[in-house]
């Protein structure tokens, strides 16, 4: 399983689980599986997860059972108790393999998100990818996220120093709406950090700005 194919990986995962293809992840969905990337749980924490709360899920009565799971939220409290299992038999030993893209692909990517950023009004950002040294940190594609988050993080940062009262509260609001039937599974700490990133995902959505990150490739 490659270090790039976090978000692939689980989305086919649970819907191979769910039974079916057509099912398209949620915004929250896509900022619970960020969130668990950002804290560092392990890929095969999270699909171990997913299979726990499905094999929970059938072993329960017809009557007493959730007739449809309908996010990834359903499975937060499994996948938090098996990135603990994990945490304490020790690291799984992770399998060196080959860049999911090629450096010609890295440099679209790049270049493509700077001429986004340069046409939102967003020049120093842009600046700032095309300044890195892609034929050195291809080579590290590790330290090159590492370099593109930090880009980012500047950019959402800007986001949030611009965005409206009114503009964070209907983020909020349609998080708790979207949130409501999973709180109950999920840690304050979990709650905190699902938050912050389904936050930023609208803020980028609304202000039609792209994520930089690798995993978006």
């Amino acid at each position: 399983m490659n270090y790039f194919n976090y978000f692939t990986e689980i989305e086919e995962h649970f819907q191979r689980a769910r039974g079916t293809s057509l099912f398209l992840l949620s915004p929250l969905d896509w900022a619970l599986i960020e969130s668990w990337k950002n804290a560092g749980v392990p890929l095969e924490a999270v699909l171990r997860g997913i299979d726990a709360a499905f094999a929970t899920r059938l072993k329960r009565p017809a009557k007493g059972r959730v007739r449809n799971v309908n996010s990834v939220a359903y499975c937060a409290q499994a996948v938090a108790e098996e990135a603990q299992s994990l945490a304490r038999g020790g690291a799984s030993q992770r399998r060196e393999t080959p860049p999911p893209f090629s450096l010609d692909e890295v440099r679209a990517y790049i270049a493509a998100n700077a001429n986004t950023l340069r046409q939102a009004g967003y020049g120093t950002l842009a600046q700032s990818l095309e300044a890195l040294n892609l034929d050195q940190l291809y080579a590290d594609l590790e330290q090159l996220e590492q370099r593109l988050t930090a880009i980012e993080e500047k950019m959402i940062a800007q986001l949030r120093s611009s965005a409206t009262e009114e503009a964070l509260f209907e983020a909020r609001r349609a998080l708790d709406l979207d949130l409501k039937p999973y709180r109950g599974k999920m840690s304050a700490d979990q709650l905190a950090m699902l938050e912050k990133q389904f936050l930023e995902r609208r803020l980028l959505s609304a202000a039609g700005l792209p994520r930089l990150s690798l995993f978006y490739l």
